[in-house]
């Protein structure tokens, strides 16, 4: 796979401020524990859902997953702000940003409905199972930016550096 200059991720100013800045740290050690949170609350909700047991858990879950993507989101934005000078939508990571939106708006509505009791406890999991796609998509899509990254560090170190490298 090449890579080429539009392609490219970071500036070298960009890289600079991202490997110098501590918020690169927290968000390496935050999105593992969300994937984690994630995939736990992931089984509770589908065992609940199939068995009907453990609701009070799985609903719980839900809610600690949705207070650790507050946090993740917090802390990516001001990490997006010492990177790129701005707190959301940077050109880098704009589409990302725009599904994170849509999967804060489900994890914040699933936390409307729980505390509100709006809706039966099966209708909230399924709304939390809507949430958990939406993440995985958006969870797929930084993956994905974390390969760009790798393959522009190693076109970076390639000695071909100002041409196209394959790798």
């Amino acid at each position: 796979m090449s890579v080429s200059a539009a392609s490219l991720l970071y500036t070298p100013a960009q890289r600079a401020r991202r490997d110098a800045t501590a918020w690169t740290l927290v968000q390496g050690v935050l999105a593992p524990v969300q994937f984690l949170v994630f995939l736990i609350s992931l089984y509770l909700v589908l065992h609940s859902l199939q068995t009907g047991q453990h609701t009070d858990w799985a609903l719980g879950s839900v809610v600690v997953k949705t207070l650790v993507l507050y946090v993740i989101m917090i802390t990516g934005a001001i990490w997006e702000k010492v990177v790129f000078g701005q707190y959301l939508f940077a050109p880098a990571f704009f589409w990302e940003d725009v599904v994170s939106m849509g999967v804060l708006a489900l994890h914040t509505a699933y936390l409307w409905v729980w505390w509100q009791g709006l809706w039966t406890p099966a209708d909230q999991l399924l709304l939390a199972l809507a949430a958990y796609v939406s993440y995985g998509i958006n969870a797929a899509q930084y993956i994905r930016k974390l390969r760009m990254a790798r393959l522009q560090k190693n076109h970076s170190n390639s000695p071909l550096s100002g041409a196209q490298a394959s790798t």
